[in-house]
């Protein structure tokens, strides 16, 4: 079964790179009405070139320069990233700050990075006033942030809108490690994306930290049973009790080479030192564990499909046609009239 899967994913993988970025020699274009077209058929990676020519590059300025002074900032843009495409697509709610917004969230509390959204939304104002989304920046800092500590390089399509609600209740649907893979995969499904973003867009976990909160029962009660997960090696466990002595103490997620971006991540599931339980379960489920064998040997497949997978999770229920969103111009609030 898992030979079968993995000859699957080999044959897939092209299939995916030039189905997403168009670069198949048979692409047309579609032939249908506007209305009928999917609202990321709107995004195209020259959006902005005319009317904002510099903003790719004052993006990735800002994010290096911010990402050299804190290089936690990486990880933590990428994951804001993923925060607001799980809420309501990729419209930049979660930057939203206001009473009852999805940052004031509880589930929100340990998410960062907004101040260099809002430097970076400060320059293009300047520069291009009412052109450029807070939606499009995140999406264009979270490669920049990815490309910094070793990861790919994609083209991101702009041309998203800012939404304007934000709801503090609707945090708690973006998983917190505890889920099961069914979930997991039916939780990505209801975006658009499939099992093999799942693992992938799960390598992110390559770099970046957690709190021990995420943690604590797989270290002394997992499952009500009063005793570590079983599915830990045993000296990760040892490892993690000494560094995780409140809920509130910091742990890297790749333990092994935690800022870099490679493929130890998945080769940390084979040795059972997935920090979350979520990422553990991908290696022990026969859905998910032929990809992670994959990634673990051959870290192009992994990057490739990163890639790919990033430009699909960017595209999720996006504001794209002219009766939706707004540009913002400030990114913590909704434009007033």
């Amino acid at each position: 079964m898992r030979l079968h899967y993995l000859t699957l994913f080999l044959l897939l993988v092209p299939f995916k790179l030039s189905t997403i970025y168009g670069i198949s020699p048979q692409a047309t274009v579609p032939n249908k009405s506007s209305k009928s077209l999917p609202p990321e058929a709107f995004l195209s990676i020259d959006h902005y070139h005319t009317t904002c020519p510099h903003a790719e590059g004052i993006i990735s300025q800002k994010v290096a320069a911010w990402v050299k002074q804190d290089p936690t900032l990486a990880p933590a843009i990428i994951r804001l990233h993923f925060h607001d495409c799980a809420v309501r697509g990729c419209d930049g709610s979660v930057l939203l700050n206001h009473l009852g917004s999805e940052r004031s969230a509880l589930e929100s509390k340990t998410l960062r990075g907004f101040q260099l959204i809002d430097d970076i939304k400060g320059e293009l104002e300047r520069k291009c006033p009412k052109t450029v989304s807070c939606a499009d920046i995140l999406t264009a800092a979270a490669r920049d942030a990815t490309l910094l500590v070793g990861g790919p390089f994609w083209e991101v399509p702009f041309g998203r809108k800012d939404g304007k609600i934000s709801l503090a209740t609707e945090a708690n649907v973006v998983p917190h490690g505890h889920e099961n893979i069914t979930a997991l995969i039916a939780f990505f499904k209801e975006k658009g994306l499939d099992i093999l973003d799942l693992v992938t867009l799960s390598g992110s976990h390559t770099i970046g930290r957690s709190t021990c909160s995420s943690v604590m029962n797989r270290i002394y009660n997992f499952n009500g049973t009063r005793k570590p997960d079983p599915s830990l090696n045993v000296y990760f466990l040892k490892l993690l009790r000494k560094r995780c002595k409140t809920e509130l103490d910091l742990v890297h997620l790749d333990v092994i080479t935690p800022r870099t971006f490679d493929i130890t991540y998945y080769t940390n599931l084979k040795r059972k030192v997935g920090l979350l339980s979520t990422d553990q379960s991908l290696f022990s489920d026969a859905r998910t564990a032929p990809f992670v064998e994959a990634f673990a040997t051959q870290p192009f497949l992994f990057t490739s499909q990163f890639s790919v997978s990033m430009v699909k999770l960017g595209n999720v229920q996006v504001l794209t046609r002219p009766n939706e969103g707004e540009i913002r111009v400030n990114c913590s609030h909704v434009n007033t009239v």
